[in-house]
């Protein structure tokens, strides 16, 4: 939870009280119109997001997108009607402020903080650090505040992590001093502590009934569940190769991974061209091509295939209950040979 309270007090300002959006109502903003502008810190939302055939022809529509970020990608390309595209240091750059050389607060995999500091030149004597650019913006935007001043954080980065400390004293206390240990610090996390604060005192585990309604697929033996996965090369949106040791696909990501009972239920073989079709009753038609068949030790009735390369079949509309996170790992689709694949074949046999 945010400590509003505490945050109001330290800043001098009346922090928002109204919710905001998550991923799945942002995007359901932008379609009906009513999100006009979307600023983002790295990342890249337009191709890690759920529907994006329907997604990325909302996403031109609105009125202004800006983009801070290291490196190119999807989401630098499609903008809208008016964009801003904003370099910044990379983490392996070298950051140097009023106070000298800055160290960046990361957090790993496993919910470790720890310290960076860059190496390499910058690429451009032109860049700022992302601290500069966001805090640029609050300045030129923001009346001047007593209790917030931009230049002194954007010299000092240990200043920005004093304010974190005292904001989230129960999380970062001592922050610059326990990410300079070698071995960082870890975020609190029940599973590594086994502290579980349920009426239990517990772990507890809760099936839901279904997703949406709108998504049922028990009726339908033909419908099969698609899990999205990533490969070991592979973080967020970036493919860094494809030798995906995981699962042994070497070569490429365009692949749908099934049990061998479901191919021969379907009259599939291995490499076999096929289609891809989500099953959904909202009268839209989510279809990919182009993926070969793989034989995997998978449950019958599920089928694997990359993310985010699989986004198109994900229907905005399914996700969790009260979370609202895409049910990237259960969207129910037909398989089909693709119609291009079985003529050729069909030529090679006679």
């Amino acid at each position: 939870m945010v400590p509003l309270d505490k945050m109001a007090e330290q800043f001098g300002f009346e922090p928002p009280r109204k919710k905001g959006l998550n991923t799945v109502e942002a995007c359901e903003g932008i379609v009906a119109g009513e999100v006009r502008a979307f600023v983002g810190l790295g990342g890249n939302f337009v191709r890690a997001i759920p529907d994006r055939e329907v997604m990325e022809q909302a996403w031109r529509g609105l009125d202004l997108t800006v983009q801070i970020a290291t490196k190119l990608n999807r989401s630098h390309l499609v903008v809208g009607k008016t964009a801003f595209l904003l370099p910044c240091l990379g983490r392996i750059e070298r950051d140097e402020q009023a106070t000298g050389p800055q160290t960046v607060s990361t957090e790993d995999s496993t919910g470790v903080m720890h310290g960076s500091i860059g190496r390499r030149p910058p690429a451009s004597p032109h860049l700022l650090s992302e601290p500069a650019i966001v805090a640029g913006i609050a300045k030129a935007t923001l009346p001047p505040n007593p209790r917030l001043d931009w230049d002194a954080w954007v010299g000092d980065y240990a200043l920005v992590r004093d304010a974190i400390a005292t904001s989230y004293p129960s999380i970062f206390h001592d922050f610059n001093r326990r990410i300079a240990q070698p071995e960082g610090f870890p975020r609190p996390n029940a599973a590594r502590e086994r502290t579980w604060t349920t009426k239990t005192g517990k772990a507890n585990f809760i099936l839901p009934q279904s997703l949406c309604a709108s998504f049922d697929m028990s009726g339908d033996p033909d419908v099969l569940r698609l899990i999205t996965l990533r490969s070991n090369d592979q973080f967020n949106t970036t493919i860094y190769g494809y030798r995906d040791r995981f699962r042994g696909v070497i070569g490429t990501r365009m692949v749908v991974l099934m049990n061998k009972a479901d191919m021969a239920r379907l009259g599939l073989r291995e490499d076999q061209q096929v289609t891809m079709e989500t099953v959904a009753d909202d009268d839209r038609v989510r279809r990919m091509s182009g993926f070969a068949v793989r034989p995997y030790n998978i449950p019958p009735g599920c089928i694997g295939a990359y993310y985010p390369e699989c986004n198109a079949l994900i229907p905005l509309a399914q996700h969790a209950q009260v979370s609202k996170v895409p049910a990237a790992k259960s969207v129910p689709v037909k398989v089909t040979a693709t119609l291009a694949a079985t003529a050729t074949a069909g030529m090679a046999a006679e």
